[in-house]
């Protein structure tokens, strides 16, 4: 997804609320409820699935479609909750990329041939 088009779902999503006066109630304390609800039914849907199950949620129709309901609930949401304390979202991640990528730089193995422990605590 690009910025343009994050823009103008932003307008978009905008628009809507507008139209039904909803504006009102689109505050960031509001809008971070909000998102919060909708990602616990984004993990609701995951709650007593095995992790395999979960790996494959999309293969049935109707799951996968929950799963994208969900999805651009949780989205739609962020969006607004940015576009209303005029937070970049993209700008955002990609500073959190970079400092992540600075906090938690790639281990140095001695012996790159075998796969790194992914449980080792250095």
């Amino acid at each position: 997804m690009t910025e343009l088009d994050v823009r103008a779902l932003q307008r978009r999503l905008a628009a809507f609320a507008a139209e039904r006066d909803w504006e009102q109630y689109h505050t960031p304390k509001n809008l971070a409820a909000a998102l919060s609800v909708e990602a616990s039914e984004l993990v609701e849907i995951f709650q007593w699935l095995t992790p395999e199950q979960s790996a494959r949620v999309m293969e049935r129709p109707e799951t996968a479609h929950r799963v994208a309901d969900e999805v651009a609930d949780v989205l739609a949401y962020l969006l607004q909750f940015c576009e209303v304390l005029g937070i970049d979202a993209l700008a955002a991640l990609s500073e959190k990329i970079e400092r992540n990528e600075a906090r938690f730089p790639v281990p140095e193995r001695l012996d790159t041939s075998e796969p790194p422990d992914r449980h080792s605590s250095e």
